[in-house]
């Protein structure tokens, strides 16, 4: 089989969840562009409507499934609505996220509740979900959680301070190895991506403030681009990672190589 075979999800169903902007759209269009059959998910369904028909003339399916990864009686629904829709999914995408900024020992329980079990708690209930009424009993998957390089190391306080969000996103991390100990078995393979800095609504406040310091730890002196995470997250969902599982792999420009 050639590395075009391989790559090709012509077929395949991807669920992508954040994937209303940012690096889930990136993402989404990534998986969209070879092939994938999208669900995409948000909390907002407006604008899931108006992602939908941008990628409908770009000639990409896409079913628009709201759910807000907090509430788990909506992660529930979601994963329902897209199994009737579609009948199985082959690519699950946990990108959706949330983070609130605020030194470790003033920082507010309710945000922390919140930013954990979005992060957290979400990513797994979603992710047994499909697996178990999908990727199971059909004996393959791909499962892609998008981590942080915040759940890899600590951050300077000078770049973020944003103690649930990291602590989350290191238990993304371990979750990802966990479930792929699990559930290899069933020909499925769990990844992480761990992004470093990359404009989006959610990092520019941390961006502007951190600039210099995040620059100045990065080998590659730039920021993260609006094609830079397509070319792993296809890997991941295709056929040539079928031999990768349980990894973290850190998309970050040399972040965490120094």
């Amino acid at each position: 089989m050639t590395i075009k075979n391989l790559l090709d999800l012509s077929g395949k169903v991807a669920l992508v969840t954040g994937a209303s902007r940012g690096l889930g759209l990136q993402i989404a269009t990534g998986l969209g562009e070879m092939g994938a059959r999208l669900a995409i998910c948000s909390r907002k369904a407006a604008d899931l409507e108006t992602v939908a028909q941008q990628f409908k003339s770009a000639g990409i399916e896409a079913f628009v499934a709201p759910c807000d990864l907090a509430n788990p009686q909506s992660v529930a629904d979601c994963a329902k609505s897209v199994l009737a829709h579609y009948g199985q999914v082959d690519i699950l995408v946990n990108n959706a996220g949330a983070t609130w900024g605020q030194p470790a020992e003033d920082y507010d329980y309710a945000s922390w509740k919140k930013v954990v079990s979005t992060n957290l708690d979400g990513t797994f209930l979603l992710t047994q979900a499909i697996a178990r009424d999908s990727m199971i009993p059909r004996r393959y998957g791909r499962i892609i959680s998008v981590a942080s390089v915040a759940g890899l190391f600590g951050v300077h306080p000078g770049i973020m301070q944003t103690i649930a969000y990291n602590a989350s996103k290191g238990g993304v991390v371990n979750l990802t190895r966990s479930l792929a100990a699990e559930w290899g078995r069933y020909n499925i393979t769990v990844n992480c991506i761990c992004p470093g800095f990359f404009p989006t609504k959610m990092a520019n406040a941390t961006i502007d403030a951190g600039s210099k310091l995040i620059l100045e730890r990065t080998p590659l002196e730039r920021l993260g681009g609006a094609e830079d995470l397509k070319g792993v997250a296809v890997l991941l969902a295709s056929d040539a990672s079928a031999y990768i599982t349980g990894q973290a792999i850190a998309v970050d420009g040399g972040m965490s190589a120094v």
